[in-house]
């Protein structure tokens, strides 16, 4: 009953009109930042943090909630719509989201991309007010075994993903590996591989090295078809999905919301791994993995 009292009276705080305009600020603020391709939510929430100073503590909490949510579905707008993921954990959007504005259904897109991130969203608090204690000892007993395990799926999923050689996927992950060992040691605090440069005791940036594989290989790709360029038009009046959308996507929505639930109890698991796994889960129990990559919903 306690829980339940003090959910309700935070509730009534939240529901505050001053607090509600707060709310709707961050978000619509986070938004726009979130569309801008190389600021992500962290970003945004450093970069806005001195706006919540003249405020009362709940108020900022619930702007820089509302910054962080806007910037995080402001980056799956450019993965549709450009194919330039706004926020690395936006990547996987760009492969059928991008599909499905080439195909007049970026409306959709975007709207199903918002319908799903508010209800996995919604649901994934409400869990964490009920079950944070018993994730949270969870979460500590997860050792360096299962961190090791857990990337070493990650890195198993992303060769699964690539298309083509399996030996270049190979390559490019261990590649991968090896500019994430770029900065300052996490335990030893020894510098890796920075060859003196101070530029790089804080490593590379992923939205960087993401941005450049993602948007300059589509720059390149259009500079190699010499006929029949056209700029596509996309779709954007009928933003809510259809029937048939909602019946594809219904159980995709349920299993992603568990999936990303538990990974994201886990410290340091964060977004990226969550959207990967959800995406190859979901072409696993497909009836139609044919049709992942080529817009499907």
């Amino acid at each position: 009953m306690d829980v339940l009292s003090s959910l309700w009276l935070g509730l009534g705080i939240a529901m505050q009109p001053n607090n509600l305009m707060f709310c709707f600020a961050g978000v619509f603020i986070g938004t726009l930042v979130g569309v801008l391709p190389g600021i992500g939510p962290v970003a945004a929430m450093s970069l806005l943090l001195p706006i919540t100073f003249n405020v009362t503590p709940e108020s900022g909490i619930i702007m820089l909630a509302g910054i962080y949510y806007g910037s995080m579905y402001g980056g799956s707008t450019t993965s549709i719509l450009v194919n330039i993921p706004g926020e690395a954990a936006s990547v996987i959007t760009c492969l059928d989201g991008y599909q499905m504005a080439r195909q007049g259904r970026a409306g959709p897109a975007l709207g199903m991309a918002a319908m799903g991130s508010f209800i996995a969203g919604t649901l994934a608090v409400v869990g964490l007010m009920f079950m944070a204690p018993t994730m949270a000892a969870f979460a500590v007993k997860f050792g360096p075994a299962e961190y090791f395990s857990l990337m070493a799926l990650g890195l198993t999923i992303l060769v699964w993903l690539s298309q083509g050689s399996v030996i270049k996927a190979l390559v490019m992950a261990c590649l991968g590996v090896v500019l994430g060992l770029i900065g300052i040691d996490s335990i030893t605090a020894a510098p890796r591989m920075t060859f003196g440069q101070l530029e790089l005791l804080d490593g590379l940036g992923l939205v960087p090295i993401v941005m450049g594989l993602f948007g300059i290989a589509e720059i390149l790709a259009n500079l190699e078809q010499k006929l029949d360029r056209h700029i596509f038009e996309a779709n954007l009046k009928g933003l809510m999905p259809t029937r048939e959308d909602w019946k594809r996507s219904a159980g995709p929505i349920w299993r992603g919301t568990i999936l990303g639930f538990l990974l994201g109890i886990l410290p340091g698991g964060g977004a990226v791994i969550s959207s990967f796994l959800s995406y190859v889960l979901e072409k696993k129990l497909s009836k139609h993995p044919e049709e992942f990559g080529k817009g499907a919903i």
